[in-house]
């Protein structure tokens, strides 16, 4: 035993390696238990991620900021009715309130865009509170010019698959759903993005690409933007997302660097903001 006194901690070997990952290694252990430290730690990392959870998507303080961006917006809601049935009904976050689906068809009104983008809560609005609108900041210069876009819709109690149904009624030819992935314990704010062509209810996860862990400690925002707007341009010249389309927007970038060429100017939106 240690003398009385002594720090009553005996560190990991692995411990110089702490500081190349948040995961949690080499704790070292205080007799035949955790330090205390790590103990507090680890009830605090679990404290947010269950927060991150169960915190709701302020949609107001969202759509102001992205009326700063000059996007327009509307707004959705699944058929979870609150929290604890969306968790406990994965199936009624891929469905559209009906209410909701025909605010989105009325809005829609038989037009056709290129793009809709679509913001939910997921399993954790605090990732979309956080990231959702600095992504689409970094986004708007990098899309194709000319590109019709729809609204971006703002939908709580939302699953990945809600964007299929929105993108159908907004006529898009493709959809992208940010969406608050399920949170780590060293991740609690964690954004995911999806892409699919020809969006429609009922596609399998095959037909989508994602895009995931989009967070400062994870895929920095200008980074995934720049990988999301490849995949945008791509999917749409070549008509389809998921295994049939591979990413390679990173030979895309160092391609531009070594032949660089004008910028192509801003996108138009599809719509005006509505309310």
């Amino acid at each position: 035993m240690k003398p009385l006194g002594d720090d009553p901690v005996t560190p990991s070997p692995w411990q110089a390696l702490r500081a190349h990952t948040p995961a949690r290694i080499a704790l070292g252990r205080a007799g035949n238990a955790l330090p205390t430290d790590e103990v507090l730690r680890f009830g605090w990392a679990h404290a947010s991620a269950r927060d991150a959870i169960h915190a709701p998507l302020d949609v107001d303080a969202l759509a102001a900021a992205l009326h700063a961006q000059g996007w327009a917006t509307l707004r959705a809601r699944s058929q979870a009715t609150d929290r604890a049935t969306y968790l406990r009904r994965p199936d009624l976050g891929r469905r559209l309130d009906p209410e909701a689906a025909a605010l989105l068809s009325k809005a829609a009104n038989g037009g056709a865009v290129d793009l809709a983008i679509v913001i939910g809560d997921g399993l954790s609005a605090l990732a979309a509170a956080r990231h959702a609108a600095p992504l689409l900041a970094a986004l708007h210069d990098k899309l194709p010019a000319g590109l019709r876009i729809a609204p971006a819709v703002l939908a709580t109690q939302a699953r990945v698959a809600l964007a299929d149904e929105i993108g159908a009624l907004l006529g898009a030819r493709l959809a992208v759903m940010l969406l608050g992935e399920r949170p780590g314990l060293s991740a609690p704010d964690s954004l995911g993005i999806y892409i699919t062509h020809a969006p429609r209810p009922g596609l399998p996860d095959a037909l989508r690409n994602c895009i995931s862990n989009v967070r400062p400690e994870g895929l920095p925002v200008d980074a995934a933007a720049a990988r999301l707007a490849w995949l945008v341009r791509e999917a749409l010249r070549r008509g389809v997302t998921g295994v049939a389309l591979k990413d390679e927007s990173e030979h895309a970038a160092l391609s531009s660097e070594a032949a660089s060429g004008p910028a192509d100017p801003r996108p138009s939106f599809a719509a005006r903001d509505r309310p």
